[in-house]
């Protein structure tokens, strides 16, 4: 959807429309829609976003969607998921492997005009490598860069102590986990001393990429604006807004309508969708995980606790209770409708030869009801457990993403398999930024969450290192769930330096034993990302070929945003009197709002079905 409520306002006449266009897009489940005045627009349902949009600071997958367009990287993952040049023409080594030489693209301009420069990518990594700040979304990835110097306006010198199998990857912009962004000097270095607070929201914001920020409202939509100078290519469209919807249902009454070109959807609403001539869904190899974190302590850098997690949860055997109370075979049958695979590895197993733990946990609450026996808590008369050194009930906090259907499908099933085994989960449905402010916080017992690693590991690995814990005033933390084990640091830092794929890829998998038996992270599958695309509308949005079974290799918004183009040369995709006629006929009907709330009722059951 492309009309502002001022817009269209203006257009029909009255100010009393603007009014119900407010309420009606509030009863429709939508924020109020980004304008697209002109030219052909590429409207896609946006992640959501932390109102950020810092390179420096940035971690949730919405912000990251953006960065990764608007500023370069020296890499970038192609179609088959390998590096290939981008801000680096070419790049060689040294015999050692110590030495990496990135030729830079010459005669490139930022978007204010400013030369774009190996200075600027040497800056980029040297502030990373010195200021926490500037290090709190990628630094773990550079641990190993000893200097990086530019000898010219085209060369990058970057020494590293140790040969650094990935540098590629870390790179290279494209993946589930973008490349570090290369950031304009002559505007960020008076940014310096606040990084943090700076959310780098100037419209438009200076960058270099197939696409400029220029227009955002938090919690709504970003608007992209194509550089179709973009010297790998421009965009097919002149426009790209990255709208939020509040509820999965309303992004998907949008997609119906043609006020939304793609949107991610569940098994069920793929069901509902086939018959839509309009709309083709497709299916991509699950790389995504969904788990259950589980707060087991959370401590800063030096070891100081933070947070208001329940201390019961550092008891091994609850947290494995808890794991084999867990029925991940019905979870992908019931919730995903099969598409899916069940497992509790870290990883997807496209990405690591296909590991398996040494020995499987699988779905055992008779045996879960043991385990917590004999470690001593006794069932209470209600069937729930109490500790027997505090009096207190085995009571948690589960908290969910309100925006997310499958959470509240999955929290349906493990509510009730948690109380079988005597453990009393209450639910917290939380906004996405609420959620992960308290996850910063450790304000939680557990929380729902959700990564996807791409082809190169490193980024997520990190994740789960003691030096992306947060300082002791609470910043300058990338956690993602407060884990630490120094056995696993030593080995994340092995596997970045391992150029033998095997010995890298075993290592690997020691550090995924490790991450399995600890239960910090309760993996609870890996769902096939299905998504709906206009394609009456839109066309060459999805890259790649289907295999067999129908599903498309891993995507990349870096690659499909670009490629995308509109049918027959189509301007906007909006259809604005048509919104305005759904609004009228919400407020002019006796009892209208009733019966849209009907029609919302009866579209969210069938989502279940």
């Amino acid at each position: 959807m492309t009309g502002s409520g001022r817009r269209l306002a203006r257009r029909v006449g009255a100010a009393a429309v603007s009014a119900f266009l407010v309420a009606g897009l509030a009863l429709f489940g939508q924020a109020p829609a980004a304008s697209a005045d002109s030219g052909s627009t590429l409207i896609v349902q946006g992640d959501s976003f932390k109102s950020n949009f810092n390179p420096w600071t940035s971690y949730s997958s919405g912000d990251k969607d953006i960065i990764t367009n608007i500023y370069p990287s020296l890499t970038y993952l192609d179609e088959k998921q390998k590096p290939a040049p981008y801000l680096a023409d070419s790049w060689t080594t040294s015999s050692d492997g110590l030495t990496w030489t990135f030729k830079i693209h010459p005669d490139l301009k930022w978007s204010d005009g400013q030369p774009l420069t190996a200075k600027d990518a040497a800056w980029t990594f040297n502030l990373i490598m010195t200021n926490k700040t500037a290090a709190t979304s990628n630094g773990a990835l550079i641990t190993q860069f000893d200097s990086v110097k530019a000898t010219d306006d085209t060369t990058l010198v970057i020494k590293t102590k140790v040969p650094v199998a990935d540098m590629l990857f870390i790179n290279a912009s494209g993946g589930s986990q973008p490349g570090i962004p290369i950031v304009p000097r002559h505007i960020w270095e008076k940014h310096v001393k606040d990084l943090g607070a700076d959310s780098n929201l100037v419209i438009p914001t200076v960058g270099y990429g197939p696409w400029t920020l220029t227009d955002y409202k938090a919690n709504q939509y970003a608007t992209l604006t194509a550089n179709k100078d973009f010297f790998l290519g421009g965009p097919k469209y002149d426009k790209l807004i990255y709208q939020q919807y509040n509820t999965p249902d309303a992004a998907v009454a949008a997609l119906r309508s043609g006020q939304l070109n793609r949107a991610g959807i569940t098994a069920a609403q793929r069901a509902s969708l086939q018959d839509d001539k309009d709309i083709t869904t497709y299916s991509v190899l699950g790389d995504l995980f969904l788990s259950i974190e589980i707060n087991r302590g959370a401590t800063t850098k030096s070891g100081k606790p933070i947070g208001t997690g329940n201390p019961l949860l550092k008891d091994p055997k609850i947290r494995q209770a808890i794991n084999l109370g867990i029925d991940r075979d019905t979870l992908v049958k019931k919730v995903l409708d099969g598409q899916g695979v069940a497992s509790g590895a870290f990883l997807p197993q496209q990405y690591t030869d296909d590991w398996q733990p040494k020995e499987k946990i699988t779905f055992d609450p008779a045996k879960a009801n043991q385990i917590l026996d004999d470690a001593g808590y006794p069932k209470g008369a209600d069937g729930y457990r109490t500790d027997p050194k505090t009096g207190k009930e085995l009571s948690f906090r589960l908290g969910t993403h309100s925006d997310s259907a499958q959470d509240a499908q999955v929290a349906e099933y493990f509510v009730p398999w948690m109380k079988n085994i005597g453990i009393k989960i209450s639910l917290e449905p939380m906004s996405f930024s609420l959620l992960n402010e308290n996850l910063a916080k450790a304000d939680w017992d557990m929380l729902f969450d959700r990564w996807g690693p791409g082809p190169n590991p490193t980024y997520l690995l990190s994740t789960q290192t003691c030096g992306t814990l947060p300082d002791d005033d609470g910043q300058n933390g990338n956690t993602d769930s407060f884990y630490c084990n120094p056995e696993f640091d030593k080995l994340f830092a092995l596997q970045s330096t391992q150029v033998d794929a095997q010995k890298r890829m075993d290592t690997i998998h020691q550090m995924l034993q490790i991450l399995y038996t600890d239960g910090n992270n309760l993996i609870l599958f890996y769902a096939n990302a299905l998504s709906g695309v206009t394609t009456n509308q839109t066309k060459n949005y999805m890259i790649g070929t289907a295999d067999s079974a129908g599903n498309y290799p891993p995507q990349s918004i870096f690659l499909s945003w670009r490629s995308a183009e509109p049918v027959g040369g189509a301007g906007s995709s909006t259809n604005v009197w048509l919104i305005i006629g759904i609004i009228v006929a919400v407020v002019v009907v006796v009892g209208g709002a009733g019966t849209v709330l009907v029609l919302r009722k009866r579209s969210t059951a069938d989502a279940k079905e």
